[in-house]
C-alpha cells in the first residue's frame, strides 16, 4: 500500500537571523572560571557564542532578524498579519516582546504576541502560526525565535556560562501554493512533571524578586544537566519519527536534520537512534554556543544562505526546553 503523503497548507517564504558583534572564546572564560578549552569542547562541543552589547535588548535583536526575513521573502512590513515571538528572555516581564519588535521593524497595528515554551518556543510559534494560515484567518505571519540567555545565567557559574550565547532568528510564513513545499507535520508536547529539570525559580508570582532570592541567585538558570540530556535523546528522537510517520516520509527521504543547538554529545545519539548519517544534522553550535528559542531559525537561515539547504529539500526541526516541552516538525523548503 502507498504511503499517504502529507499535504503542506502554509510554507516558510523567508527566513533570516541576526548574531550580536561581540564574540567571546572558550579560553575568554576559563580565565575568570574553573574550566578550560578543552573541558567545554568535550561536553558540550562549544568553541564560542555571541553576547550581545551593553543597551542591546532582545527585541532589538529580533527586529533585526525579522527585517532580514522579511527581505528575502521580498516583502515589507506591511504585509504581515501578525507577529509571535518565542523567547524566554524578553525585554521584560510585560509587554511581550512581539509588541516591540513591531514597533521596531514598523508593522502595522497587528496582534503581536510571544509564547513562553523555552527553547522549543520556536516550533510552538510555527505550530500556531501554522494553524491560523490553514484556516485561512491570516496570510502572512512573522514567526521569531530570540534569546538573550546570557543575562538568565549566573556569571559565575562554570556549568551554564560556557553553554550559552545570544542571537535571534526568524521565518516569514504564507500559505502553501501547491507545489508541496512547506510544513508537512508538527508534534508538540509537553510534561509539566518535569519542570524541576530547568527553571529560573524566582520572579514570579510564585517566588518574587526579593533580596534574599538575588543573593541566592534565584533568578538565574538552574539546570539539572545529566537528567535533562537523557530526556533530550529520548524524547527529539522519538518524537522526530512521530514527525516524520505525520508527514509520510522516512528517515532515507530525509534531507537534512536541524535539532535545538544545545549539546553536540545529544546530537550524536540522535543521529544513531534515528539512523541517520552525522554529516546531515545541521549544527552552528560550535560558533553560536546555545541560543534558546533561537537556535533552529539561526542555523536554518544560515544553512538557506550558504546554499546547504535547497528549494524542495525535506528539512526535520526538533528542540526540547524547560516546562519541559518539547516538539519536532517537518518542513519541505
Amino acid at each position: 500500500m502507498a504511503r499517504q503523503m502529507s499535504i503542506p497548507r502554509t510554507r516558510i517564504v523567508g527566513t533570516g537571523h541576526y548574531l550580536p558583534a561581540t564574540i567571546v572564546d572558550n579560553d575568554a572564560l576559563a580565565k575568570r572560571l574553573d574550566t578550560t578549552d578543552a573541558w567545554i569542547q568535550e561536553h558540550t562541543g562549544i568553541q564560542r557564542r555571541r553576547v550581545a552589547a551593553p543597551g542591546e535588548v532582545t527585541s532589538d535583536m529580533a527586529a533585526a532578524a525579522s527585517r532580514a526575513a522579511l527581505e528575502a521573502a521580498g516583502l515589507t512590513p506591511a504585509d504581515l498579519d501578525m507577529i509571535i515571538v518565542a523567547t524566554t528572555s524578553g525585554d521584560s516581564p510585560m509587554p511581550a516582546t512581539a509588541v516591540h519588535v513591531q514597533q521596531k521593524i514598523g508593522a502595522d497595528m497587528i496582534p503581536s504576541f510571544d509564547i513562553a515554551a523555552s527553547f522549543a518556543g520556536f516550533l510552538y510559534a510555527m505550530t500556531v502560526a501554522d494553524q491560523f494560515i490553514s484556516a485561512g484567518t491570516f496570510n502572512t505571519i512573522l514567526v521569531v525565535g530570540a534569546d538573550m540567555m546570557t543575562r538568565l545565567v549566573n556569571p559565575e557559574d562554570r556549568t551554564t556560562v560556557p553553554l550559552f550565547g545570544d542571537g535571534a532568528g526568524a521565518v516569514v510564513l504564507g500559505p502553501a501554493t501547491g507545489d508541496n513545499r512547506g510544513i508537512l507535520s508538527t508534534r508538540i508536547h509537553a510534561d509539566g512533571g518535569l519542570t524541576g529539570l530547568m527553571s529560573v525559580p524566582a520572579g514570579g508570582s510564585a517566588e518574587p524578586v526579593t533580596a534574599d532570592a538575588l543573593a541566592g541567585q534565584r533568578h538565574r538558570l538552574q539546570i539539572k544537566g545529566r537528567e535533562l540530556f537523557q530526556i533530550s535523546v529520548k524524547h527529539l528522537t522519538s518524537y522526530s519519527m512521530q514527525a516524520l510517520k505525520a508527514a509520510g516520509l522516512t528517515s532515507a527521504e530525509l534531507d537534512w536534520v536541524i535539532p535545538h543547538q544545545a549539546n553536540r554529545n545529544i546530537v550524536d545519539l540522535i543521529s544513531a537512534r534515528l539512523g541517520y548519517p552525522r554529516h546531515k544534522f545541521i549544527e552552528d553550535l560550535a560558533e553560536t554556543g546555545n541560543t534558546g528559542a533561537a537556535s533552529i531559525p539561526i542555523a536554518l537561515d544560515g544553512a538557506v544562505r550558504d546554499g546547504r539547504v535547497q528549494p524542495g529539500h525535506a528539512v526535520l526541526l526538533c528542540a526540547l526546553g524547560a516546562g519541559i516541552t518539547w516538539g519536532a516538525a517537518m518542513v519541505r523548503m
